[in-house]
């Protein structure tokens, strides 16, 4: 019986007008992926980059939120093209992939997403998930439109080049990164940094202008509201580790006396 894949988050984009909300998955863990999932959110994004992630446990999270209305995105650890084929293998439809610089970076990566002659991406469709093991009928005539690429932009040199990077053919959106983005620019842990502020405020303008969908990371309600209004389309407003991070030490301020420690910490 053929199957039908879900759709991707560049379909999910085109089908609506507002933006989408969502939430990071960092824990590892198939039950915190699933519980985000079930949360209302828009999207997930199961982090293969800061997260003790490898395939199996990057499959696992994908079947723990195929069973619920929210769009699950999968970030690589780097631009290489065998981990993307094999993610993509696992039935990855929608693949974040960071620190992209320029537009030949970009070129690149959609090159290795696309099956030849478009691009260079192995086949292996028969024998993967990403087809339902043959299941999805024409998928290799039609992959294309089963996977959406989205670039991370999140250098002072990536904010330069942002335009050139989203006007890349087979680039469906851009990622504004402001944490590594403030680092870029000697502002450390700096994210709300007024400068920082106006490199993504430059970054996301860019990409609109260039007719794509532009997002970004924003753990602060208020920043990520503005983000927002300015046009970001996807924004990640939280994670799993960081909600019960913050959720447990509100538990021990109020049964576990603990004089001084107030420190403010970095949203991300």
């Amino acid at each position: 019986m053929p199957l039908r894949l879900n759709p991707t988050l560049r379909d999910r984009l085109h089908a609506t007008d507002r933006a989408l909300f969502g939430g990071w998955v960092c824990s590892g863990s198939p039950v915190m992926a699933e519980v985000m999932a079930g949360s209302g959110l828009d999207w997930v994004l199961i982090d293969m980059e800061h997260a003790p992630n490898g395939l199996e446990s990057t499959l696992a999270q994908l079947h723990a939120v195929s069973g619920y209305p929210v769009t699950p995105v999968v970030r690589v650890p780097a631009a290489d093209d065998v981990l993307l084929k094999q993610v993509l293998d696992l039935g990855a439809q929608t693949v974040l992939v960071p620190m992209v610089s320029t537009a030949e970076q970009a070129r690149a990566v959609v090159a290795a997403t696309q099956y030849p002659p478009a691009g260079r991406r192995g086949v292996g469709s028969a024998l993967a998930r990403s087809a339902r093991w043959n299941r999805v009928d024409g998928y290799l005539a039609n992959a294309a439109e089963h996977v959406s690429v989205v670039v991370q932009v999140e250098t002072a040199e990536a904010v330069e080049n942002a335009g050139e990077i989203a006007a890349t053919p087979g680039v469906d959106g851009v990622f504004v990164g402001p944490s590594d983005l403030a680092a870029s620019m000697g502002l450390l842990g700096a994210q709300t940094h007024p400068d920082v502020v106006a490199a993504v405020h430059r970054a996301l303008a860019a990409v609109l202008a260039a007719g794509k969908p532009v997002g970004v990371n924003a753990f602060d309600p208020a920043v990520a509201h503005a983000y927002a209004d300015a046009g970001a389309r996807f924004v990640l407003v939280g994670a799993d580790v960081a909600l019960v991070a913050r959720a447990s030490e509100k538990l021990a301020a109020e049964f576990v006396t603990t004089p001084g420690d107030d420190a403010e910490r970095p949203s991300y």
